[in-house]
C-alpha cells in the first residue's frame, strides 16, 4: 500500500504559500548581480551552518563559525568539525541542485549523513547506513525520560523509501513548500540514522525546495527560524509515544503551517538586508554584465582579458570600466599597466 500523509491545506497554510510567492518575486524584482547573490548565499550558508548545527546542542557562536569557515585550520575540535562538515554537504548540495543532478533517494540520504557525520562517529558503520539498530529519544533534560520510540530498524528502509516515492511522485504536482515540509517531519519521525538526522533532514530539506523550483532557496536559512525557538521546533516536527500507536494518526497541517511560517520569515529577513529598489536604475547593457560575470567567474579582469572576450574597441572598453566605476559595481586595483578590476568589497 502507497504511504500517504495526512494533511489539510488551511487558509493559513494556503495565505502564507501566497506571500512566500509574493516574497520571492520581491527578490526578483532587485535583478540582483551575481555578487550580491553570492555574498547573500555566503550569508546563508554562515548562518544554516551555525543555526542548524545549534539546534543539535553545538556551543560555537555564530561569530566563531563565520571565522572558522573562512579559514582552514589544519587541528579542529568536534564542534568545528560538525560545523564544517555541514558547511560542505550544504555546498554540495547547491552544485548539484544548480546542475540539475540532485535526486531525491536513499543512496543521497545516506550519502549526505555520512557528510554530516564524517569524523565524528565511534562505530563506522553507523556513518552513511540507515541503522540496524533500535533508538530512543529521550527528554535532553531529563534523560531517564523517554519522549518517543521511532519504528524498528527493520522497517525502516521501507518507510524511507514509502517517502521517497512519495515527493519524487508529487513532484511538480503539489506545492514544494508543502512536498519539503512533508518530507521533513516524516524523515525525522523515521529517525533513520543513529545519529545526524536532524542536519541530514534539513540539508534535504533546503535541497527539495531548490529542486521542485523555489527560487534563491540557496540565499535564505530557515534553519534559523528553528534555532530561535528549539522547543517550539522539536515540539512541531516531533511525535511524542510509541510509533505504532501514532503512526495511523499522524496529521501534518499543524506542522505545514509552522514549517511555511519558518520559509516566509526568512524570506523577510533577506529582503530587510536588500537594497531599497531605486526609481533611476543604471542601465547596464549586455557588455557591462559581461564584464562583471567575467569578474565573478575569475575574481578580477583588465584591458587584455576584457579585449579577449569582447569585440569592442579599445576606447569603447575604456568606457565599459568608466562607467561600471561611477556606478560602484567595480573597484580599481593596480596601477598602469598593472591596473585590474574587481567587484567591491561592501557589505550587504
Amino acid at each position: 500500500m502507497t504511504w500517504q500523509p495526512k494533511y489539510i491545506i488551511t487558509d493559513k497554510l494556503l495565505l502564507t504559500i501566497r506571500e512566500i510567492g509574493e516574497s520571492i518575486g520581491e527578490i526578483k524584482a532587485q535583478q540582483l548581480t551575481h555578487s550580491r547573490l553570492a555574498k547573500l548565499e555566503l550569508s546563508a550558508r554562515e548562518l544554516s551552518s551555525y543555526a542548524s548545527t545549534s539546534i543539535e546542542g553545538n556551543p560555537l557562536p555564530l561569530t566563531d563559525v563565520k571565522r572558522l569557515l573562512k579559514t582552514h585550520k589544519e587541528s579542529i575540535r568536534d564542534t568545528e568539525r560538525e560545523v564544517l562538515n555541514y558547511n560542505s554537504a550544504l555546498q554540495s548540495l547547491y552544485q548539484s541542485v544548480s546542475q540539475n543532478r540532485f535526486k531525491l533517494s536513499v543512496k543521497t540520504l545516506e550519502h549526505i549523513q555520512g557528510q554530516v557525520v564524517d569524523g565524528l562517529m565511534e562505530n563506522p558503520s553507523h556513518c552513511g547506513a540507515l541503522r540496524q539498530d533500535p533508538v530512543i529519544i529521550r527528554n535532553p533534560r531529563k534523560t531517564d525520560e523517554i519522549v518517543f520510540i521511532p519504528p524498528d530498524a527493520k522497517h525502516v528502509r521501507p518507510l524511507t523509501k514509502e517517502l521517497m516515492a512519495f515527493v519524487n511522485a508529487k513532484s511538480g504536482k503539489v506545492d514544494p513548500v508543502i512536498l519539503a515540509g512533508i518530507f521533513h517531519r516524516q524523515n525525522v519521525i523515521i529517525h533513520p540514522f543513529i545519529d545526524g538526522n536532524g542536519r541530514t533532514t534539513r540539508l534535504l530539506t533546503t535541497a527539495i525546495l531548490g529542486q521542485l523550483g523555489l527560487d534563491f532557496f540557496e540565499i535564505f536559512s530557515f534553519e534559523d527560524y528553528y534555532n530561535r525557538n528549539v522547543t517550539r521546533y522539536f515540539k512541531a516536527v516531533g511525535l511524542e509515544g510509541d510509533y505504532y500507536d501514532l503512526a495511523d494518526d499522524i496529521d501534518f497541517s499543524e506542522w505545514l503551517e509552522y514549517f511555511s511560517e519558518g520559509i516566509l520569515d526568512e524570506l523577510r529577513r533577506v529582503i530587510k538586508i536588500l537594497p531599497e529598489p531605486s526609481s533611476a536604475k543604471p542601465r547596464l547593457e549586455p557588455h557591462h554584465q559581461q564584464v562583471l560575470d567575467y569578474i565573478y567567474e575569475r575574481g578580477s579582469i583588465n584591458q587584455r582579458e576584457y579585449g579577449g572576450i569582447s569585440q569592442r574597441s579599445l576606447s569603447a572598453r575604456k568606457q565599459d570600466f568608466e562607467k561600471l566605476l561611477r556606478l560602484k559595481l567595480i573597484e580599481t586595483k593596480g596601477t598602469g599597466r598593472g591596473t585590474y578590476y574587481v567587484l567591491p568589497d561592501t557589505p550587504l
